[in-house]
């Protein structure tokens, strides 16, 4: 019996061996592909910021009109050591990003929350729907010189541009999240006793929430784009403003410089709500990595 139970044990050690095996080598194969992915994007970038620096400094593009890498470079150390024309440059950033996250948060909660109802009372979506497809077909960009003049040079026509470019992104992913859950689920929970409120709640917003994480993704960046051609229509402060200020003097570098920090700027807000996704979805298995 003891024989028994040792070559068993040994049979289950050395089952439990290659399948340790394979977890570490699709690990190490994993983080290979994650360094090489990123090398390659780093080889790319400094592939194009050299062809342009070189293509500038040889004639081969003009460099007034088009700049160079090392002179977008200097107006941004200019700007972040002796501040800019309308401030300091954390303060243009600070009041892009507070514009853009005010008409952001404004836009989420307002897309979702409609999205959810038309998406879940139908006499609602039939009455409402026709009025939001003539709205989302007016080139919503054309709006912000109205906004201007109905709110002024602050920040209230900047969120007001952010919110009408956020809404309908966001609106039409939650309602068709919630037209897409599962019917199954919607019974059994109906079985169990649960009313519409709670249908909605636990069943409804629960498997609409993929959906409308993907549509934040894109409408952060509608936002910022709001808040920038407000900015660039008419204001006092912002990203925008430093925009039309370099275009004004013909300041290739400056607008370039300004366009770079507001690329900086996206990439980052686009990693935090990346982040927050994995937290909030670490039951979903993850991507294979592999390419399939």
């Amino acid at each position: 019996m003891p024989l028994e139970t040792t070559a068993a044990s040994t049979a289950s050690t050395a089952a439990a061996a290659p399948a340790t095996t394979r977890t570490e080598v699709r690990e190490r194969a994993a983080r290979r592909r994650r360094t090489t992915v990123h090398a390659a994007r780093a080889g790319v970038l400094v592939a194009f910021l050299g062809l342009w620096e070189v293509c500038a400094r040889t004639g081969v593009v003009d460099p007034f009109n088009f700049s160079q890498p090392s002179r977008i470079w200097a107006q941004i150390w200019q700007w972040i050591a002796h501040g800019t024309a309308q401030g300091s440059l954390g303060e243009q950033i600070g009041y892009t990003l507070y514009e853009a996250l005010t008409g952001w948060v404004i836009g989420v909660v307002g897309g979702v929350l409609l999205g959810i109802a038309l998406g879940r009372i139908r006499f609602l979506a039939d009455v409402l729907g026709p009025y939001i497809k003539v709205l989302n077909a007016i080139p919503r960009i054309v709006l912000a010189p109205i906004f201007l003049i109905w709110f002024g040079l602050g920040p209230a026509s900047k969120v007001a541009s952010a919110v009408v470019l956020v809404f309908f992104p966001v609106f039409f992913n939650a309602f068709q999240g919630a037209r897409e859950v599962d019917r199954n689920l919607v019974a059994n929970a109906r079985i169990l006793g649960a009313d519409n409120r709670r249908v909605t709640l636990q069943v409804v917003i629960p498997a609409a929430t993929t959906w409308i994480f993907t549509s934040l993704h894109v409408s952060f960046g509608f936002a910022l784009i709001g808040a920038i051609v407000g900015e660039y229509i008419g204001a006092t402060k912002g990203l925008g403003l430093m925009v039309a200020a370099a275009q004004g003097t013909f300041n290739a570098a400056g607008v370039y410089a300004a366009m770079t920090i507001l690329a900086v700027v996206a990439l980052l807000t686009e990693g935090l709500l990346t982040f927050a996704e994995k937290r909030l979805f670490r039951w979903k298995p993850a991507d294979s990595g592999d390419g399939r």
